[in-house]
């Protein structure tokens, strides 16, 4: 969607239209272009959720071995994994 603005923007659109025909808000679409004239297409391409920090492979390993502890080593007595209970002990571990 980013990138359509892109092109949008290099053909000299008007923000306006951009964000009616990508369903999006003009704020959102003026923020990308704030961006593409930044840094051109390439800042317009998803880095993921700036919310939630990349593991390097080591902590990966890390976490993998923490998790195959099972459920109960984290305090989830005769409960299975689910997301919620994963997310919390990537939490508590970061």
């Amino acid at each position: 969607m980013q990138l359509e603005a892109g092109a949008r923007f290099k053909a000299g659109e008007k923000t306006a239209g951009i964000a009616r025909d990508l369903r999006v808000s003009e704020r959102s679409v003026e923020r990308w272009r704030r961006s593409w004239r930044e840094g051109g297409a390439d800042a317009l391409r998803w880095a993921g959720p700036a919310s939630m920090p990349k593991l390097s492979a080591a902590q990966f390993v890390e976490l993998e071995a923490a998790l195959g502890k099972g459920p109960t080593a984290h305090g989830f007595e005769d409960q299975p994994w689910t997301l919620v209970r994963v997310q919390a002990v990537i939490g508590r571990w970061l």
